[in-house]
């Protein structure tokens, strides 16, 4: 078990570095004080060889473009708020429009690009800190922020911690693209979701506001099922987003961790579970990732390359009151936590 660190180039903000997790079993995991990026995950097998399940790339020049947010961290509030706005305590927030006519993902320079600072954590964990000054990208408050990646056996054990000095929003991700087999596309994998509802979306890609089931549909994944089966259906909401680009509502009883769902690869016989504290989990089938920058090992990466369980609060969740609130108070600690569980 050990944590090592290698220089693996620079930003605007200095110099950028790699640290390695492996554990005993072999599993390991490569990540960049930049953006908290999750760049290698390697799951072995019996065999002695090892599938690196997520996308990424070679050289820090792609991740200083990075258009599809591969393995970071994402905040300070993740996913699509509409229009670009939203009431805090009676005050209108105003925030950059950078998928337009969203914010989307914490803005131009959201904490996927920042620089963060970086320990070991015991044997086989990495904290990254970072303060994000109030006003930035518009969000109210400064926000201290930390995110320890933990390696446990064979499983990838994320956790996340924020304070702030004034009420503002928060809701961080990790925006890992898996692909169970190392390789192709994903529609073979099957994809079980412990979810019994989602929540439709409008053209721009934010919710309605309801919340509905998904039996009898294309989203029902309440039993295993391959992810390239319905995807093309004819139906409003998947060619809306031209596939799955949906958040599910997670099954529970109560707060704590809860199983989201589980994904398998027929191909490599690799499994891994989604275990979460948060409300819901954005189920992204890779419907827009493109052939440039090329991936790791010069991998040519297309459409449903890899996917995307993003564990989170509801999207536009500062707009819709019905929601679960991402609002955070001083005084308040955000806490969350999230393990990827991976078996062959």
């Amino acid at each position: 078990m050990s944590v090592k660190k290698k220089k693996f180039g620079r930003c605007d903000d200095g110099q950028v570095d790699a640290y390695v997790l492996r554990t005993h079993e072999g599993f390991s995991a490569e990540i960049l004080n930049y953006g908290g990026i999750v760049r290698r995950l390697q799951v072995p097998l019996p065999s002695g060889d090892a599938v690196d399940v997520v996308l990424g790339y070679d050289e820090m020049a792609a991740y200083l473009e990075n258009p599809y947010y591969f393995g970071a961290i994402v905040g300070r509030c993740a996913n699509r708020i509409s229009g670009g706005r939203f009431p805090l305590n009676g005050q209108e927030v105003i925030l950059a429009r950078n998928a337009e006519p969203c914010h989307l993902h914490g803005g131009e320079k959201g904490f996927d690009k920042r620089l963060w600072n970086a320990a070991p954590s015991g044997e086989t964990g990495l904290k990254l800190q970072l303060s994000s000054p109030d006003g930035e990208e518009g969000y109210p408050g400064r926000l201290d922020v930390s995110v320890t990646y933990r390696l446990e056996g064979m499983a990838l054990i994320i956790e996340y911690a924020a304070f702030t000095d004034a009420p503002t929003v928060v809701n961080l991700t990790h925006h890992s693209y898996f692909n169970l087999a190392g390789r192709g596309d994903v529609h073979n994998h099957r994809l079980t979701l412990d979810c019994d509802q989602y929540t439709p979306m409008k053209s721009t890609f934010t919710p309605t506001g309801e919340r509905s089931a998904v039996a009898g549909t294309p989203f029902d994944f309440t039993a295993p099922q391959a992810i390239g089966d319905r995807i093309n259906d004819d139906d409003d909401q998947l060619k809306l987003a031209h596939g799955y680009d949906h958040n599910y509502v997670i099954r529970r009883n109560g707060a704590g961790l809860v199983r989201a769902g589980e994904a398998v690869s027929p191909e490599s016989g690799i499994a891994m579970e989604v275990w979460t504290t948060e409300p819901g989990v954005q189920f992204y089938a890779g419907n827009f990732v493109g052939a440039e920058p090329v991936g790791k090992r010069g991998m040519i990466y297309g459409p449903r390359s890899g996917f995307c369980l993003e564990t989170q609060h509801f999207p536009d969740a500062v707009n819709l009151p019905q929601f679960p609130s991402v609002v955070l108070n001083p005084g308040e600690a955000f806490s969350s936590r999230t393990e990827y569980r991976f078996s062959v």
